[in-house]
């Protein structure tokens, strides 16, 4: 017996050995995690202001105007957008793209935190990267920490992972309220979950006004890019709560780049005779009601009348949900919007869609698999076309990015 016992194991012994190389491990893991958190909790003591921004649209260019606004005021700011590319922004207000070597994860926060710290930020501003409910609670309320959280608006978008309804997507959106935090809302933006998160954990909501006092700034600011007055408003009100002046904010925010993937208009000409043509990106709106709003705002801009309008929809094979609410715009469309609908990108996605669509009450619909942006742009508006406006829309990434990256070579910013 002792020696089947010898020769095949004991299996009482080696269930302890394995137990105990089980709890010996499971010691080890919980000493990092004790000593991450030890570590990171007192290089953020360093930071002395720490403002996130979270939203469906709007996260980037928030994010942008509250560390212009900061860095006027002298506040040494460093600053992170995760929008159409990941940037970061240094108290220079110099940029870098942060080039990722596999998928994006919070984690990289992290990073960001001990950057700021070895910088001696006085300042952090973050736009948070999560949009599933339970990755924004931990990025938020675990890695961050915000002191000011501002939440752009709700609206309809990431809806396999946030929810349908704009009650479930304010839900997922609230969870990124951390203790003790100021959060800024706009008045019409203000939900009840937020409120109720806010109570629960024992954080303060301030809605953001229409007619505030000061706003009367905002109509006459003239940045020198397109800016929605809502985001404006927004980033005025969190450096109003840190005693940055309007005046001061405002001459920041004038001097700050917009992101990559914020609201282009360019002009370009062909010919002879010679032509002019709009390209516009609104690509990086994602949703149909943010595109739709953009849309109005250009359209008080450039010269409209008798122009041939194009709507580009740029389709991604991982955003089918998004594909799916663009099919029902364009179904439940009480204007005619375009002239024309191109459905480029995924091209079999693009292909259903224009089966399904057919024409719609005289819209003209195509499907295009031409992938390099320059033989497309020249598919788009051949020599002899008509003077057309052409909107990118739904996705900036892959052939989005590629084209607006052309459109700034070959056209000319349009005027504010």
């Amino acid at each position: 017996m002792i020696l089947v016992s010898a020769v095949r194991g004991d299996p009482w012994r080696t269930k302890t050995k394995v137990l105990m190389i089980g709890a010996l491990s499971l010691g080890i893991l919980l000493i990092y995690f004790l000593g991450e958190h030890i570590f990171l909790s007192r290089i953020r003591r360093t930071i002395p202001l720490q403002i996130c921004v979270t939203g469906t649209r709007g996260k980037s260019s928030v994010t942008r105007l509250i560390a212009a606004s900061l860095r006027e005021a002298g506040y040494k700011t460093l600053a992170k957008t995760t929008g159409s590319k990941p940037v970061l922004i240094f108290p220079d207000g110099g940029e870098k793209e942060i080039r990722r070597r596999g998928a994006a994860s919070i984690l990289e926060q992290k990073k960001i935190i001990r950057l700021a710290s070895k910088l001696g930020a006085q300042a952090l501003v973050m736009e948070l990267m999560s949009i599933q409910r339970e990755c924004l609670s931990v990025e938020s309320g675990k890695i961050l920490k915000p002191d000011i959280l501002a939440i752009t608006n709700v609206r309809l978008d990431h809806l396999d992972l946030m929810g349908t309804t704009r009650k479930e997507i304010a839900n997922a959106l609230a969870s990124a309220i951390v203790p003790r935090s100021t959060v800024f809302v706009l008045e019409e933006e203000s939900n009840p979950e937020f409120s109720e998160q806010a109570a629960k954990v024992g954080a303060r909501v301030v809605p953001v006004a229409k007619s505030a006092p000061g706003n009367d700034l905002i109509r006459t600011a003239g940045l020198p890019f397109e800016e929605f007055e809502e985001n404006l408003r927004l980033a005025l009100a969190v450096s109003d709560f840190v005693a940055v002046g309007r005046e001061v904010a405002l001459q920041g925010m004038f001097k700050a780049k917009p992101d990559f993937g914020n609201i282009g208009l360019w002009r370009v000409s062909s010919g002879p005779p010679t032509r002019s043509h709009f390209l516009v990106n609104t690509f990086a709106a994602n949703d149909p009601e943010s595109t739709f709003k953009a849309i109005s705002r250009i359209k008080k801009r450039i010269p409209w009348a008798e122009k041939k309008t194009i709507g580009l929809l740029n389709l991604r094979e991982d955003r089918g949900d998004r594909t799916l609410q663009w099919l029902k715009a364009f179904k439940n469309m009480a204007d005619k919007e375009f002239d024309e609908l191109v459905f480029a990108g995924y091209y079999p996605h693009a292909l259903g869609l224009k089966r399904r669509l057919g024409d719609l009450a005289g819209i003209k619909v195509l499907a295009c698999s031409e992938t390099d942006p320059e033989r497309l742009m020249k598919r788009l508006i051949p020599e002899e076309a008509r003077e057309t406006v052409v909107f990118g829309l739904g996705n900036m990434g892959g052939l989005g990015r590629a084209l607006v990256e052309h459109w700034e070579k070959i056209g000319n910013p349009y005027g504010h």
